[in-house]
């Protein structure tokens, strides 16, 4: 049941987790490493500072869409209406009452609110997340000799996932194990 959910699946990624530890302590110095948890710290602010700005301004356009429905609605209200259509042929028929169909209803009002706020946190937290990542990266392409140890550090280290993965499957391991 465990393996079923992602946030629950904790095996590779410790495993992972070590392997990187390991990869940090031994092939980067102090100051790479300081780098690193400094572009990391970097790129979580510019994304939490994104989201939030991203779901305020999500809330204002909802804010701003109810009031120009309920304007419109008020002004269709508000307007005369024709009740009946008479043809050149002398029949004529009645025109069904829309109104009631343009009403604001709160359900249209919390769906409003609630699109509008996930699409602000998604767009912000993107946008948040590119700036904050270009940021970080500008943070440790700084220093040419740290920012070589730190590619050679991350090419070890994918090198090592990707022998442990061969070696896995090698061993007759599930495919989707290692692929998820």
């Amino acid at each position: 049941m465990a393996e079923s959910v992602a946030i629950l699946r904790r095996r590779r990624s410790d495993d992972l987790a070590k392997l990187a530890d390991e990869h940090l302590q031994q092939d980067l110095q102090a100051q790479d490493r300081d780098k690193l948890k400094s572009a990391a710290s970097t790129i979580s602010v510019w994304t939490t500072v994104g989201s939030a700005v991203g779901i305020s301004l999500g809330l204002f356009a909802a804010i701003r869409l109810r009031s120009t429905r309920k304007a419109f609605f008020a002004a269709v209200r508000a307007q005369e209406r024709p009740t009946k259509v008479v043809f050149a042929d002398g029949r004529t028929e009645p025109i069904p009452d829309l109104t009631p169909l343009l009403k604001p209803s709160t359900l249209g009002d919390v769906a409003t609110y609630f699109f509008a706020s996930l699409g602000g946190l998604f767009l912000g937290g993107e946008l948040g997340f590119a700036a904050g990542a270009a940021s970080g990266s500008r943070g440790i392409s700084a220093d040419p000799e740290s920012k070589k140890r730190i590619e050679t550090a991350f090419r070890k280290f994918r090198a090592d996932v990707l022998r442990k993965e061969a070696d896995s499957l090698d061993q007759g391991a599930n495919v989707s194990d290692v692929m998820f």
